[in-house]
């Protein structure tokens, strides 16, 4: 008789299923030649560890890593990340991280430009707000500089680069939710902070159109996820107020209005930049909704907590400062693929998964990834 353990790897369930579909399904290979991602720490895959240092954040230190690289590598999760999937499905390597160098693949294939704590406006525009600037410098209109930097290298500007990026994927983020999350966590009002909303829209919008004046071609912008359903965020502003909170899913109403503000003017502006033009693909990437499918109906995917860290404290939440994930005071818990949230904001490998395969397969992306490529 087959042990357990045997009987799981021969008959997974539907949700690690779906996964190795991901994975092993035919790569359309000869679609997309090379992937340039930017973003925060949802995007990041070392940068934010190779200019801070290895010494300088728990996300240089296990548990961070332990799913499927079983080391750290500079990405906040215990896995993979979405982008890793996507690259995997397309048959592309891994996207190095742009500040640690090219390493085993040259940047030809891809680079990621993506830094943990990153925002999509430059910090001054914080500091002006009175703000205490402790993240990153390297917002998005830096990491825009970065890749123009890096074309020449990459493809002759003056004959060569068209072919090159006709055949690029870019990936927009998720890039927005820093611009947020500071000013929510130093105490600033959801009134102050929804001023900032059209001017983060617009910074977004500006580097899609640098990209595009360069010669992109095919765009995947993210959304904003459903922070009302996050633990960091059910942790600093929970209250007895039945009212403020939806009763299936648990997450904080006000906040996942918030949420749907950004997502309305950046499609809404993505529209725009579709009849600017015509020649280009822009993608929405719908986080909001593929991460709430999963907050929802949670079993459809093999999740059995939605609102709890599966690393961090232990709390009601296992969210409480100053214990992270990664301090020797955290806990981890034994299976992250049943958890969404990995560390309190970011995500399960299985989580990334899930929504990697929204977005290749539909229905979080339209249209999706792999429709996209397959009509090239």
């Amino acid at each position: 008789m087959a042990s357990s353990s045997t009987s799981s790897l021969l008959f997974p369930p539907p949700h690690l299923l779906a996964l190795l579909l991901i994975l092993y399904a035919n790569p359309a290979v000869s679609c997309f030649n090379s992937i340039f991602s930017f973003g925060d720490s949802l995007a990041d895959t070392g940068n934010f560890l190779s200019y801070a240092g290895a010494n300088a954040s728990n996300v240089g230190r296990l548990p961070y890593g332990e799913t499927y690289f079983h080391r750290p590598t500079g990405r906040f999760s215990d896995g993979r990340i979405t982008l890793d999937f996507i690259a995997q499905r397309l048959g592309l390597p891994l996207l190095p991280p742009y500040l640690a160098g090219p390493g085993e693949h040259d940047f030809g294939q891809g680079a990621n430009f993506a830094v943990g704590g990153a925002t999509a406006l430059a910090n001054d525009f914080f500091r002006a707000k009175g703000l205490n600037v402790t993240w990153t410098e390297y917002s998005l209109g830096i990491q825009i500089e970065w890749f123009k930097q890096l074309l020449p290298s990459l493809c002759s500007l003056d004959s060569g680069c068209h072919d090159f990026l006709n055949n690029t994927l870019f990936l927009m983020g998720e890039i927005g939710g820093n611009d947020y999350n500071d000013p929510f966590i130093q105490g600033r009002t959801v009134e102050e902070v929804t001023t900032y909303v059209p001017i983060v829209i617009s910074a977004i919008s500006s580097s899609i159109k640098v990209l595009i004046d360069l010669g992109a071609k095919t765009l995947v912008v993210p959304g904003n996820f459903p922070i009302g359903c996050v633990p960091l965020y059910l942790a600093l502003f929970q209250n007895s107020s039945k009212g403020d909170y939806d009763p299936q899913t648990g997450c904080i109403n006000w906040l996942n209005k918030f949420s749907e503000y950004h997502n309305h003017l950046l499609m809404d502006e993505l529209n725009k930049l579709r009849q600017l033009h015509p020649d280009a693909t822009i993608i929405y990437a719908n986080y909001y909704e593929a991460l709430l499918s999963m907050v929802r109906s949670p079993g459809q995917y093999g999740i059995e907590v939605t609102e709890a860290a599966c690393c961090g404290p232990s709390g009601p939440v296992n969210v409480t400062s100053p214990v992270l994930c990664g301090d020797p005071a955290a806990t981890v818990c034994s299976d992250p693929s049943k958890y969404i949230s990995w560390d309190g904001v970011h995500l399960t490998e299985a989580a990334y998964g899930n929504i990697a395969r929204g977005l290749l397969e539909g229905p979080y992306a339209t249209p999706p990834i792999a429709r996209a490529c397959s009509r090239r």
